[in-house]
């Protein structure tokens, strides 16, 4: 007798399969249909901030099953996304691999272009030019600004520093405070 085996998933299909039957509109779980991003949202942030520990702790075997929960975030919400027809977890991979290789050219392009030199300053123009083309995707390419895509769902200190560390690329620093209030007292003057 001949039988054909159908090949056994990868552990990421088994994983997408999981979740697909977990959201089932009959014999899914009913807690996991109900959830939408939203609902699912702070569970992510949660998740993250739990693989932050894990690695502050270097708890290796804490780290798996973290970066596991994790990656359930991510399926999860693109499962939600799939139903309702607009990307997939498929989408998402391809997605962040294309971007990956377009800020890496020093590694996927040109030999010309791998030299550190052209890396630290071709990142931070690729991810002008990605702000750019968001802006035009969503009607406002007028307002591209250094602070764009700093998450406003940060941490108000994390947030804080990211924001510090975009101005300073573009020379708003000041070594010393003294500096700040005369910067302010200039500008207000102005008005």
């Amino acid at each position: 007798m001949d039988e054909k085996k159908t090949p056994a998933l990868t552990p990421i299909e088994n994983l997408k399969t999981v979740m697909a039957r977990l959201r089932h509109p009959e014999e899914g779980c009913p807690w996991d249909r109900e959830q939408t991003f939203a609902s699912v949202a702070p569970y992510t942030i949660e998740e993250a901030y739990e693989v932050s520990e894990a690695i502050d702790s270097k708890d290796m075997s804490s780290l798996k099953e973290e970066l596991g929960d994790l990656l359930l975030q991510i399926v999860f919400h693109s499962r939600i996304a799939e139903e309702s027809g607009d990307f997939n977890f498929d989408d998402v991979a391809k997605t962040i691999s294309d971007k990956m290789i377009c800020r890496h050219p020093h590694v996927f392009g040109k030999e010309s272009e791998r030299s550190k030199e052209f890396h630290s300053g071709e990142w931070e123009a690729q991810k002008r030019r990605e702000r750019v083309e968001k802006a035009q995707r969503h009607g406002n390419a007028a307002s591209v600004s250094v602070l764009d895509d700093v998450a406003l769902a940060l941490p108000a200190l994390m947030r804080a520093e990211k924001l510090g560390k975009r101005v300073a690329k573009v020379g708003f620093e000041w070594p010393e405070i003294d500096s700040v209030f005369e910067k302010i007292n200039e500008e207000i003057q102005e008005l």
